[in-house]
């Protein structure tokens, strides 16, 4: 096969298939004949295993001819792939080609150009079996047989031969003949034959169906069918086709809709600019072309079950289609044996490939396609078939019944918010608001506007989608005016208020939303003023005005015991108990918060009990108590997934905030288990998030794939001071280590500034933290920077602090205590300027000083449980050490966080500590103890390159460029402490990484 006629779409998802296929045709060490029958459905990916097993048929040595069957139909010239084989044998080896047509001159008649027109009964028709041929004609055909028997058995006395001859649902009847005669014979020399089929063009009278029989009972023939790839190895497939990283949604969707065909979601993939719902013009038409095959009646029962979606029982069918009974089961019946319908265990039916029912969907005519939905309703409403809500509003829909439609979308809402589908039952909810917009069909449908548009924001904040809750109730606001009373306008700003509250670009004032909300609610107790109370309490909270906040929770918690409110009650209670952290007491705030953990839990209330949880894990993060904060985010995130709110707030942060967690205490295993989204369809902010905390370990690793994952998530800071503090300090380090400190300098700047514009604060704490990380860069810089830029970095640097300070100062000066993280940054900037002066020569620096400031950034960090930042620590302490002579002190400082950064991956600290103190026994070192954490990744490149592969063959293996595979060998040979791949291996093997 040519270059031009190899497929260009990497290979994936097929290692198994391939070594099965090496295998049985012997493609070893021992080369021996073998034949495989290949089958697989159109686009499944035969062409590209085929490819992939050409290549390595020609690296151990073998020769390769291929040949293709086409449709043309009954006028297929007989032989027409192995006239193609000696065609290119030809023209790329014509003097072989001479030598095999003198010793066997029958092949001659297969050459192009030189093609004999066939008689009757030589075999032009397709597949079969054999036709009768005259004595002259069967001693013709013998020859050629045995002509190109002998053929390619001479070939193969010089090198071992693959043949491959593809699209065999094509072939004419003598090409199947020629290779039954090539199964039978077998060959004595290195000679095997592959067959390519697609499974899904034979229908029951195919000729090739006899074929394949009689060429499975033969012994040296093994059929083999290429199954659909997994959801997994589409996801694989679509990042390695498409250059930059797609949302997780539309990657999901490609998935979902491709349904393991490879040739589909390629189609898909680039057609992605036409909207989520669209097919590409030529995959639409290479789908129905299984439409024109069939009859009347079974085109009619195709279009009737296409409108119920991907499948449809029997019994619903049977009441749409307008045919009797036996016309149906005729058309059933031509519509499985064409492989476009294939039976189901449930009495119903399914289209064998879903972008099938989509194509012949969008192929029906308007009138056509009302008909045929109304029909779905008439049969749903009166009984005649069972089906769900959430169908009978989509038919409705479609069939133009907007009453139908909307009453069945409210109970299609309903019943996903009952499973733990928000996204799903937002849309319902939205349609039946869109429908009953219209005055007519609100008068006659008795249905409660502003009840379910509560139900529809409540969907669409659990769905994670806080922007587009708070923009429809902001609609509904404007649109119903003052048309309802002033409670139910009193529920819709109470509503607002709360989404509003957890946006940090929210359109409107959280608190004079809420505050006109309590206006409108009668001053006695009552529910919905107690709730009223706890979200402007709540509000307060948020704008750090404490003490109102807490006179509002109390009032809230009150009157909700007054009026047995125990949601609000709950709430309440959760907000003091927020409160008595604040104002100085994170132990008195556990002791409160467990006993609302402890009543939610009784009561049975998930959503209070989310949130008290979440807030438990920030008093117990604010006692320095990292492990058991981890603990506590851990159960809230895993309680939000049990109940269907995965993306909802205080449950999507508890799992951020388990990351965050899990990282400061070394866990990083369990940060890539949380930042993993697979197939998860996160919405477009919670997805932001997640890849923003990732970023704080691909920055520890020193992952190549950070500075990419920095410009993914990076536009997404500017709406969420939470993300930006999150992703500011990642990216200090990251461009910090890569020596951009510009950069690094840059991102500091932008994100203080977009937490101060987001959160209407001149100074927040965590820019204690970040000021400490950049001083740090700063500091190394200073060391091999000139004495100009020197003198720029410590004026910097000055700055840095001052901020720091001042940020202290702030905090204290409202009365809250600085909590032992606080401190412990507090220490670090601190040692760090000091460092910065050493390493910038600007003369003031005091050793004494300095080693002390280090050792009580060290106690800090290993007292709040940070061990990454304690090893880090460790490190510029120990430099320090050996700076000044003591070098024993400096590796018995270093000695811990060596272990710590070869757990972790830690590849900057590793090189860090390398110079500060370097290691006596490095492989042995790295084999000691548990073994070094390698990412995904680079458990990949580190398996190849012990199989010995070159970095330009890994690079071509895993789809990425040679300088990522250089930057991951070196890591890799970092982490495990070996100066070369052979050691690598070695000490991988040895410690368990490789089995």
């Amino acid at each position: 096969m040519p270059a031009d006629d190899l497929p260009t779409t990497p290979l994936v998802g097929r290692t198994r298939e391939l070594h099965q296929l090496t295998a049985l045709l012997g493609l070893g060490a021992d080369p021996r004949g073998s034949a495989v029958v290949l089958g697989g459905d159109a686009g499944v990916g035969k062409t590209r295993l085929l490819g992939a097993l050409r290549s390595e048929a020609l690296d151990t040595g073998w020769q390769v001819l291929m040949g293709h069957c086409l449709d043309f139909g009954d006028s297929a010239l007989p032989y027409l792939p192995f006239s193609e084989v000696f065609g290119r044998l030809d023209a790329a080896r014509p003097g072989l080609l001479q030598d095999l047509l003198e010793a066997h001159p029958a092949v001659s008649r297969l050459q192009p150009g030189r093609r004999m027109l066939a008689h009757s009964g030589s075999g032009s028709s397709r597949g079969g079996a054999p036709g009768v041929a005259s004595t002259d004609e069967a001693l013709a055909r013998g020859e050629l047989f045995e002509g190109v028997h002998s053929a390619l058995t001479r070939m193969a006395g010089t090198a071992p031969v693959l043949l491959v001859v593809e699209d065999a649902h094509w072939a004419d009847r003598s090409t199947c003949d020629l290779l039954s005669f090539l199964f039978a014979r077998g060959f004595e020399t290195p000679v095997s034959v592959v067959v390519s089929y697609r499974s899904d063009d034979l229908h029951r009278r195919h000729p090739l169906r006899a074929r394949l029989a009689e060429w499975g009972r033969m012994q040296r023939v093994t059929r083999m069918g290429l199954e659909a790839l997994s959801d997994a190895e589409v996801r694989s497939l679509i990042h390695a086709v498409h250059p930059g990283r797609l949302a997780e949604r539309d990657v999901d969707e490609i998935v979902a809709r491709a349904d393991g065909n490879a040739f589909f979601a390629e189609e898909l993939l680039g057609a992605r600019d036409l909207g989520p719902a669209s097919l590409p013009t030529e995959l639409t038409d290479l789908l129905l072309v299984r439409l024109d095959r069939l009859g009347e009646e079974g085109r009619a029962v195709v279009r009737a079950a296409a409108c119920s979606g991907r499948t449809v029982s029997h019994a619903l069918l049977a009441q749409v289609v307008d045919l009797p009974p036996t016309a149906l089961d005729a058309g059933l019946r031509e519509a499985v044996d064409a492989h476009v319908l294939v039976t189901l265990d449930d009495d119903s039916y399914a289209f064998r490939h879903a972008l099938l029912a989509e194509a012949v969907h969008d192929d029906l005519l308007p009138g056509e396609r009302t008909r045929l939905h109304a029909a779905y309703v008439a049969a749903l409403v009166q009984g005649r078939a069972r089906g769900t809500a959430a169908e009978l509003a989509r038919h409705a829909r479609a069939a133009h019944d907007l009453p139908t439609s909307a009453t069945a979308a409210v109970e299609a809402g309903d019943d996903a918010m009952a499973v733990g589908g928000p996204d799903e039952a937002a849309r319902h909810y939205q349609h039946a608001l869109e429908v009953l917009a219209d005055p007519e069909v609100a008068t006659a449908l008795d249905v409660d506007v502003v009840d379910l548009t509560l139900r529809a924001a409540d969907a669409l904040m659990v769905a994670g989608q806080l922007p587009r809750s708070a923009g429809l109730l902001r609609d509904q606001l404007g649109h119903l005016g003052e048309r309802i009373g002033a409670a139910q306008r009193a529920q819709l700003l109470i509503a607002l208020g709360t989404v509003s509250l957890l946006t940090d670009d929210a359109p409107v004032n959280p608190l004079d939303v809420v505050s006109e909300a309590l206006e409108l609610v009668p001053p006695g107790p009552s529910a919905l003023r107690a709730k009223a109370l706890s979200v402007r309490a709540r509000v307060l909270d948020d704008r750090a005005r404490f003490d109102e906040a807490a006179r509002f929770a109390q009032e809230a918690f009150d009157m909700a015991d007054q009026v047995q409110a125990a949601s609000v009650r709950v709430e309440a209670a959760t907000t003091l108990g927020r409160l008595k952290e604040l104002s100085g007491d994170p132990q008195g705030s556990v002791v409160a918060l467990t006993q609302v953990v402890d009543q939610a839990r009784g009561t049975g209330d998930h959503i209070a009990l989310i949130r008290a949880l979440h807030q438990l894990g920030g008093a117990r993060l604010e006692l320095g108590d990292a492990a058991a904060a981890h603990q506590v985010y851990l159960e809230a995130h895993a309680l939000a997934l049990r109940h269907g709110r995965r993306w909802a707030p205080y449950g999507f942060d508890s799992r951020v905030l388990a990351g965050l967690t899990a990282y400061a205490i070394g866990d990083w295993h369990t940060v890539d288990t949380l930042t993993d989204t697979t197939g998860q369809a996160p919405p477009p902010q919670a997805e932001m998030l997640v890849g923003t905390l990732r970023l704080l370990v691909l920055a520890g690793r020193g992952d190549p794939d950070g500075p990419a994952a920095l410009q993914r998530v990076r536009p997404g800071w500017r709406s969420d001071g939470w993300a930006a503090i999150i992703g500011t300090g990642a990216a200090i380090d990251l461009l910090g280590d890569a020596g951009d400190l510009e950069g690094a300098t840059a991102a500091l700047v932008d994100g203080a500034s977009t937490v101060q514009r987001l959160w209407d604060l001149p100074v927040f704490q965590a820019q204690v933290r970040l000021g400490a990380l950049l001083t740090g860069h700063l500091a190394t810089h200073a060391a091999r920077a000139g004495s100009v830029e020197r003198t720029a970095l410590l004026a910097r640097g000055d700055e840095l602090l001052t901020t720091a300070e001042e940020v202290v100062a702030t905090v204290e000066g409202v009365g809250r205590p600085y909590g032992p993280e606080g401190r412990a940054w507090l220490s670090r900037i601190r040692a760090e300027h000091l460092r910065l002066c050493w390493t910038g020569g600007s003369g003031t620096s005091d050793d004494a000083a300095m080693v002390q400031a280090w050792e009580e950034t060290v106690t800090g960090f290993e007292q709040l449980g940070h061990l990454f930042e304690a090893a880090r620590s460790r490190a510029r302490l120990a430099a320090l050490l050996r700076a000044h002579g003591d070098v024993s002190g400096a590796e018995e400082v270093a000695a811990p966080a060596h272990a710590v950064a070869l757990r972790l991956g830690a590849t900057p600290l590793l090189t860090e500590l390398e110079a500060a103190a370097p290691r006596r026994g490095r492989a042995t070192q790295a084999a000691g103890g548990a073994p070094p954490q390698l990412t995904p990744r680079e458990a990949e490149v580190l398996a190849l390159v012990a199989e010995g592969r070159t970095n330009g063959e890994i690079s071509r293996r895993l789809f990425i460029s040679t300088k990522t595979v250089s930057v991951h060998v070196s890591n890799i040979l970092a982490k495990l402490g070996a100066s070369g791949r052979t050691e690598a291996a070695a000490v991988a093997r040895r410690t368990g990484l490789l089995r």
